[in-house]
């Protein structure tokens, strides 16, 4: 039976591999964008999960062409790396504000809708450098690793009505943001990897639609890292 699905920052990487998944599985897919709209195919909505308002506004909008939003996969995110000592409070207030605030607003807004219709699902896209910490990403390190305590928060507060919240914790992944690293750079990234290699984005994609299907409904509260044995113990 078809879904109703909203894919933040769905508009490349992870997040259109999440897309594309759940079309593929027969779902009701909308994403988010904030500069460069998804490919055709999937309801496109531009929103600037920094915005309460635009939040609000992309909800209306999926809400009136598609229906209410059944499963929340929050993927929209930021990084802006410098080492501590380098890092203006610009810098750290904004990643907290696009990838943790951000989460705050569109799971707010979705789980109105799951309220009333007493079930639902919300996916958030975390790292395993929310577990584990990296040098020079500590606001995204922090604002990663809050998406844990809140999502555990939410599966308190919201299972009574049959809503799961889960959280995927990616390592490396190879995206167009990794693909400009460099050979010498992947290289390092994979070293501490104990598969020898980053993940595709349609490995993370398939834990996210797991976490969205039946076989899944009694999963609420969970971490799952997707990270090839990286963050393994944690």
């Amino acid at each position: 039976m078809s879904r109703v699905v909203l894919v933040t920052g769905g508009s490349k990487g992870i997040g259109l591999a999440c897309a594309q998944m759940f079309k593929a599985n027969g779902d009701s897919v909308a994403v988010t964008y904030n500069s460069s709209p998804p490919p055709a195919g999937f309801l496109a909505v531009k929103c600037d999960v920094t915005v309460t308002e635009d939040v609000d506004a992309a909800f209306k909008e999926v809400e009136a062409k598609l229906g209410p939003v059944e499963i929340l996969v929050s993927n929209a995110g930021i990084t802006n790396d410098t080492l501590l000592l380098r890092m203006s409070e610009s810098d750290f207030t904004n990643v907290i504000d696009a990838n943790l605030t951000g989460a705050f607003r569109v799971s707010k807004r979705a789980a109105q809708g799951m309220l009333k219709a007493r079930k639902g699902r919300i996916i958030f896209m975390s790292s395993v450098v929310g577990l584990l910490g990296q040098t020079g990403q500590a606001n995204y390190a922090a604002s990663k690793a809050g998406l844990v305590g809140f999502a555990r928060s939410l599966a308190r507060e919201l299972g009574s009505r049959s809503i799961t919240v889960n959280v995927v914790a990616p390592g490396p992944v190879a995206t167009d943001m990794t693909a400009v690293l460099g050979d010498d750079v992947l290289a390092k990234m994979t070293d501490q990897v104990p598969l020898g290699r980053v993940a595709t984005a349609d490995e993370i994609a398939g834990v996210v639609l797991f976490l969205a299907s039946p076989a899944a409904s009694y999963i609420t509260g969970a971490v799952i890292p997707v990270d090839g044995g990286l963050g393994m113990g944690h």
